[in-house]
């Protein structure tokens, strides 16, 4: 049992980190970065029965600053797969949820400065994160990621800095393999009441394999308004086009060892593209009432559009029920949140509470068309599908933080979700029926979690809590069975979420976080079948995703960094089920037995980073390690486990109002073959994503204050 011996395991961690700092040089100054995770707003991270990691992004890093995989390495828990494909975004888990995603990310909760970037039903994006506007990365794993709602992994949160005078330009430019440049700049400043940061970039590629090309361009901007006696107005835009981002699709075992940088034959026969285009906007208004109290407000509203080309063979779009083989979504949606916070005393102990309300709705216009017109494939042809979906929710959820003795403390939360499908089909024919319907979702999801001080350097904690997720629309969107409309018959995954932790950290700039986890879930989600790029899903049973994470950093010396991380996951189904394990299967037959592995979870993670920082040279050498993982449920084939080795340098000058920074990056350095990312259970044995060889980036930053 993984339980059986936590306190040993994080008694053993604090004594190797006591004894590792006792070589630290002189002691340095600890920033202590609010994160708002947890939204406590008098309570530092590090006081709090949670997992919490923050990363810097106001010193850009040795990057092209595209992908949000660029600087979520380190991470214990978390994986960020780059899949070489922009068609299909950064594949992005949690403690093994979400790893089943094929496009998107679900089962995590994604923000970009307190405006939700996750649908209603679960489903987010990370594409339109500019990173060239940002200040920091929140990352929160564990149950207290309930409180945000429809989701069980973890919250990652991108927050934009803010405006401050003088004005800060910022330029960065870099050119790479495979014909990739990226350009961005940034303006962040202040005049009077008016905070601004306005960021653009652009970015293009012909990617690593066949038919993967790419050109992304986006632009956020974020204005903060002082209107005096401490409220604040925010306003945030920003915008995505995502136009005709080639899809090479995966490749069977077979074509990897033929040629890893192969497109899949009908990818090309196909012309597999896909077109995004996004445009949000919200506002945020806080005011205090009185000295204890504050009320915030926030509202926003988007909308996405979507034109997916998939290789569904012309054949099987005889079936009359068929939506044929091209996607055409039209996402409109917005919501409103607000809250209100009180930091006071109770029994003269610390007390802070929040209570809140939200409400998010999205309306989605999904039709679909052939892929071909007459005997050209890959043109938008007739129309197969139309149809009106709407998901809300209306969610309530407190909270209470209270230091009710000088070394305990207790956080506390409940959240109560309300979900809502409605589906209205407009596509109706003396062959395709009328597949209109509608299903609802509602779950209490409590959390609570006790810390106790041991002293002021180290933190012990035990939370606990439940969390469900509701399919997302594309979970919904086809059946199982291969009939049309929604599979309405699916039910939510409820988990329950079990953490022990530990925090450790002292002067000398040494720290220490170790957690022991464990998520039990009923009704967990999983693919049915994967045919012509159509996920189908279905509800398995129980589940159960448990282990171990630790990262521990320190100066070594003078002038150098170590930071470690290293996670250990073990993600099985714990009931029996059937899937489709061959081409062209829409009925489940071949039996998945109960403790298999969960596939796309790999069992364990390593990062290590050594850094060296001298007065205008730097330099740092990186590993990064990820165990095998299962491709299917029968795990009948896997990715092999891989390590990686990646070196960078940089140099800086100083020329009259502003600072040129000069960066290389070497990206797989010992040049090793490896499988970057998989698609699971894909109905034709294309589970592999091939990751790039050895690769390159030069790049300038051209850094100025006036």
């Amino acid at each position: 049992m993984i339980f059986s011996r936590p306190p040993m395991l994080l008694l053993s961690f604090f004594a190797c980190a006591e004894a590792l700092a006792q070589t630290s040089p002189d002691p340095v100054t600890l920033d202590r970065v609010q994160v708002q995770a947890t939204r406590l707003q008098g309570v530092p991270a590090f006081d709090t029965p949670a997992s919490l990691d923050s990363i810097d992004l106001r010193e850009a890093g040795n990057s092209a600053g595209v992908n949000m995989s660029e600087r979520l390495g380190g991470i214990p828990g978390l994986l960020a797969r780059d899949r070489q494909n922009y068609a299909q975004d950064t594949q992005l888990s949690i403690r093994g949820f979400g790893a089943r995603s094929t496009f998107g990310v679900r089962g995590v909760r994604l923000f970009a400065d307190g405006i939700p970037a996750s649908m209603p039903d679960g489903q987010g994006q990370l594409s339109h994160f500019n990173l060239a506007a940002g200040d920091r990365i929140e990352v929160m794993r564990g149950p207290f990621s309930a409180l945000y709602g429809n989701s069980s992994g973890g919250v990652l949160q991108l927050w934009s800095a803010d405006g401050e005078d003088p004005d800060q330009w910022r330029v960065a430019s870099s050119i790479g393999s495979n014909a990739s440049h990226a350009l961005s700049a940034r303006l962040l400043g202040k005049q009077g009441a008016l905070g601004y940061n306005l960021a653009a970039s652009t970015f293009e590629t012909e990617g690593y394999r066949g038919h993967s090309a790419a050109r992304r361009d986006s632009a956020n901007a974020k204005l903060t308004f002082d209107l005096g006696d401490e409220r604040l107005l925010d306003f945030v835009f920003n915008y995505l086009d995502l136009p005709d981002a080639d899809d090479p699709l995966g490749l069977t075992a077979d074509q990897v060892r033929e040629n890893p940088r192969l497109a899949s034959p009908v990818a090309l026969l196909f012309d597999t593209r896909k077109s995004v285009r996004q445009a949000q906007t919200g506002a945020t208004y806080e005011q205090p009432l009185g000295e204890a109290q504050t009320l915030r407000l926030m509202g926003y509203g988007g909308r996405r559009s979507v034109e997916q080309f998939l290789s569904l063979p012309a054949v099987a779009q005889t079936n009359p029920l068929n939506s044929g083989g091209v996607i055409d979504l039209d996402n409109d949606y917005g919501g409103l949140d607000a809250r209100w916070s009180w930091q006071g005393t109770v029994a003269a102990r610390p007390f802070e509470v929040t209570v809140g309300a939200n409400a998010d709705r999205q309306r989605q216009h999904r039709r679909g068309y052939e892929n071909f017109v007459g005997a050209t494939l890959g043109m938008k042809g007739a129309q197969r599908r139309d149809e009106r979906n709407q998901v809300g929710n209306f969610d309530q959820f407190a909270q209470a933080w209270w230091k009710f003795t000088g070394r305990w403390a207790l956080l506390a939360g409940v959240r109560h979700s309300e979900v809502r499908f409605r589906s209205d089909d407009d596509y109706v024919s003396a062959d395709n029926p009328d597949d209109s319907g509608r299903v609802d979702y509602s779950r209490t999801t409590p959390v609570a979690g006790l810390v106790f001080s041991p002293g002021d350097d180290a933190r012990v904690y035990l939370s606990a809590g439940r969390g469900f997720e509701a399919p997302t629309f594309n979970e919904l969107g086809y059946r199982a069975d291969g009939g049309a409309g929604l599979a309405l018959d699916l039910s939510p995954a409820v988990s329950r979420n079990l953490e022990l932790g530990g925090k450790w950290r002292n002067g000398k700039g040494a720290s220490l976080n170790v957690a022991v986890f464990r998520a039990d879930t009923d009704d967990e989600l999983a693919v049915a079948s994967n045919v012509g790029g159509r996920s189908t899903y279905r509800n398995v049973g129980r589940a159960r995703r448990q282990g171990v994470e630790g990262e521990f950093g320190m100066p070594i010396a003078a002038q150098w960094d170590l930071q470690l991380s290293y996670t250990w996951l073990q993600a099985e189904f714990r009931d029996a089920f059937l899937i489709c394990n061959r081409a062209g299967c829409t009925i489940p037959d071949t039996p998945v037995a109960a403790g298999s592995r969960i596939p796309g979870v790999p069992e364990q993670q390593l990062f290590a980073r050594l850094q060296w920082q001298g007065r205008v040279w730097s330099a740092a050498v990186e590993g990064n390690g990820v165990g095998d993982v299962a491709v299917n449920d029968i795990a009948s084939q896997s990715a092999p486990g891989y390590f990686l080795l990646n070196l960078e340098a940089a140099r800086s000058w100083n020329l009259g109002h502003g600072r040129l920074r000069g960066f290389a990056r070497i990206d797989n350095a010992l040049d090793h073959g490896y499988i970057g990312s998989v698609i699971v259970n894909e109905g034709n044995g294309r589970f592999y994503e091939p990751g790039p060889g050895r690769g390159f980036l030069i790049g300038a930053e051209w850094r100025s204050t006036r």
